[in-house]
């Protein structure tokens, strides 16, 4: 049985973390697994007892963590960097593989710093040459690190999922008004779902519901990231959306389905996503879809299972928003569809896959 050793620092973290917790269960039995994480922090899930663990405390992207990585790493098999945060001195496994979701930092340099700038491209660039199996979750996603890295490696495509016990529909109208009352939520609204920063859009979002009959909730955080986009507040406050647009901070995990659940329509306008996984959670909920027509977001919503939209045009966000909300029909299709369109996502299917190129390491 192969030893694997796994960088579970970031599981926390929305895309990444959502993608390695669901991931590692499916691999237990599969391999010797050992975790790379804070020893109290992987309490929290079932599957802690059955892997082995390596403390540690360091901050992602941080000198520390190279250091650490570099000492912690036992003799394995293979080291998995969900991430493309890879050891940059040597190690002492086998063989690297890493998953390179998008390259956001080099597709967008101009919204970084220069040392932003410099410590991306190294470590995607790191992480491509030194890595003897690429993963990535989406084809868009394969052909931006070909074309920023000029890689000539074979790169494996294995798409995000979502967890169906978790998101589905529900018609607890009890749990549903709770929840309504614990975020202090408006009766009727569409949702967004992510963390704000520029490229998830949420100016254009903002500018295209501003003479639309309709509140928005948005889920995430506010600030606290390395490119938040810090207008928000302004453009808010600018056009009168104060009592319109609700955002509610740290929502718990368990919540997240009942908000899909409750909202009239999930919309994502982002102008880049290695996969976007709120979509397809939205679709599992029974809630319609209106989301970008670019990078990722056409090959996960496939085909008419939503509502496309162009990002760069705010006229277009609102007219695609006013289309759902007013045709009964129409949402009764998009919702239809959603659930067809999901059928092709399982954390199940994912996890065999990477087990396959494990074995082939």
């Amino acid at each position: 049985m192969k030893h694997i050793v796994i960088d579970f620092r970031m599981h926390n973290a929305s895309g990444i973390g959502t993608y390695i917790k669901n991931i590692i269960p499916y691999l237990i039995g599969n391999f010797e697994v050992t975790l790379i994480v804070n020893k109290e922090a992987i309490k929290q899930y079932h599957f802690y007892k059955k892997v082995n663990i390596l403390e540690s405390n360091s901050n992602i992207y941080s000198v520390e963590e190279q250091f650490e990585l570099f000492k912690t790493v036992p003799q394995c098999d293979v080291f998995w960097s969900p991430h493309y945060n890879v050891p940059l001195l040597p190690i002492k496994a086998k063989k690297r593989l890493v998953t390179i979701h998008d390259v956001f930092h080099l597709a967008f340099l101009d919204t970084l710093s220069l040392k932003q700038k410099l410590y991306a491209k190294l470590l995607i660039n790191q992480a491509v040459n030194r890595s003897n199996k690429i993963l990535t979750v989406s084809n868009f996603s394969k052909n931006e690190i070909v074309k920023y890295t000029k890689t000539t490696k074979q790169i494996d495509v294995i798409y995000n999922a979502i967890n169906f016990d978790k998101f589905k529909v529900t018609k607890e109208e009890k749990t549903l008004y709770e929840t309504k009352e614990k975020y202090n939520l408006p009766e009727s609204f569409i949702l967004f779902v992510g963390n704000v920063k520029p490229h998830k859009n949420i100016k254009n979002l903002l500018l295209a519901i501003k003479t639309l009959d309709i509140n928005l909730v948005v889920v995430g955080k506010k600030d606290g990231f390395i490119t938040g986009d810090e207008n928000i507040l302004e453009i808010i406050e600018e056009n009168s959306l104060q009592k319109r647009v609700f955002f509610t901070g740290y929502v718990q995990d368990e919540d997240i389905p009942l908000l899909y659940n409750l909202a009239k329509l999930f919309v994502f306008p982002s102008f880049y996503e290695g996969f976007g996984i709120p979509p397809i959670e939205a679709q599992a909920c029974g809630c319609p879809v209106v989301c970008s027509n670019v990078a990722s977001l056409p090959e996960v919503g496939e085909k008419d299972s939503v509502i496309y939209c162009n990002p760069y045009n705010v006229s277009d966000i609102k007219e695609k928003i006013e289309l759902v909300l007013d045709n009964d029909n129409l949402r009764e299709k998009l919702i239809k569809k959603g659930f067809e369109n999901i059928k092709r996502f399982s954390w199940e299917a994912s996890a065999k896959k990477i087990v396959k190129t494990i074995e082939g390491l």
